[in-house]
C-alpha cells in the first residue's frame, strides 16, 4: 500500500498568504485610480468579487455590471498589467506575509521528500513576486507553478490540477490539496483529490457547505506562538497541522 501523501499541491492567494484584501484588492484600486477611473473596492465589494475567479475576469465583470458593456480586450491588458505592477510593489515593500505554518509545513514536507507544486488562479507575475520576497526556497522545494494563464477554465473547474496531476505523473489518489476558498476545494476535490481546507481572512464569509467534500476544515496551519482550529476533521491537539495529521486525511492513515 502506498503512503500518502507523495506529494502537495498549493493554492497561493489565501493559502500561501492574505493576498487578497490587502494585496489584490489594494493593487486593484491604484490600477483603477491611475486610469482615472471613478471606482474603488472596499472589502465587503471585494468579497463579493471573489465569486468570479481571476482578476482579469473579476475587472471585465465589474467594468460591464458598472458601464453596460463588456471592456475591449486591449483596455483589460493595460489594467491588468497596471494592477501586477502594484501587486508587485506591495509585496516588494513587505505588505504581505505567509500565512503562519506555510513555511513549517512545506520545509517539512520537502525534508520528507514530498514534491510539491503550486496550483493557482492567479497569473505568473504574481506567484513570481510573492514567491522571491517570501519564500526565496521556492525553487527547492516546488517543482513547478500551474498558473492562470495555463489553463483554459480557472477553478472551480478541475482544469488546473488535472494539468498538475499530469506533471507529477502521480494518481490522484495520493496527492493532497491545500485551498483557503469553495472555488479551490470544488477544483480540487473534481480532479480526485484529497482537500485540506484552510479558511482564511477572503473566505472567511463563505458558507461551510462550500468545504463539505473537504477532508478537513482548519482556520490556519498553525504555529506553536499560534496554534489552529481545527473546524471540521481529526483533532489537532498540537494546534499545527504537520504531515502525521495530513496522512490522517487519508484511508488507511
Amino acid at each position: 500500500m502506498r503512503l500518502a501523501p507523495e506529494a502537495l499541491l498549493w493554492d497561493v492567494d489565501g493559502t500561501l498568504a492574505e493576498t487578497e484584501l490587502d494585496g489584490h484588492r489594494l493593487a486593484f484600486n491604484r490600477a483603477m485610480a491611475e486610469a482615472g477611473l471613478p471606482w474603488q473596492w472596499d472589502p465587503p465589494t471585494y468579497l463579493q468579487l471573489l465569486r468570479v475567479t481571476g482578476g482579469r475576469e473579476r475587472m471585465a465583470v465589474f467594468l460591464e455590471q458598472r458601464e453596460g458593456l463588456r471592456p475591449i480586450d486591449a483596455r483589460l491588458d493595460a489594467l491588468q498589467r497596471s494592477k501586477q505592477a502594484h501587486y508587485s510593489q506591495l509585496v516588494s515593500a513587505g505588505e504581505i506575509q505567509l500565512r503562519p505554518g506555510v513555511l513549517r509545513l512545506m520545509k517539512a514536507a520537502a525534508a520528507a521528500g514530498l514534491r510539491q507544486a503550486i496550483v493557482t488562479t492567479s497569473g505568473r507575475s504574481a506567484v513570481q513576486a510573492l514567491l522571491t520576497r517570501q519564500l526565496p526556497q521556492h525553487r527547492d522545494w516546488l517543482e513547478f507553478w500551474v498558473c492562470g494563464e495555463d489553463v483554459s477554465i480557472k477553478k472551480p473547474d478541475p482544469e488546473g490540477y488535472r494539468v498538475a496531476l499530469e506533471q507529477l505523473g502521480c494518481s490522484a489518489d495520493c496527492v493532497l490539496a491545500l485551498e483557503d476558498s469553495g472555488h479551490g476545494v470544488t477544483a480540487a476535490h473534481g480532479a480526485g483529490l484529497t482537500v485540506l481546507a484552510t479558511r482564511s481572512a477572503s473566505s472567511s464569509h463563505e458558507p461551510d457547505a462550500h468545504f463539505a467534500v473537504a477532508a478537513a476544515v482548519v482556520d490556519g496551519l498553525g504555529e506553536s506562538d499560534a496554534p489552529c482550529q481545527v473546524l471540521r476533521g481529526p483533532a489537532c491537539p498540537e494546534g499545527q497541522i504537520t504531515l502525521s495529521y495530513l496522512k490522517q486525511l487519508f484511508p488507511g492513515g
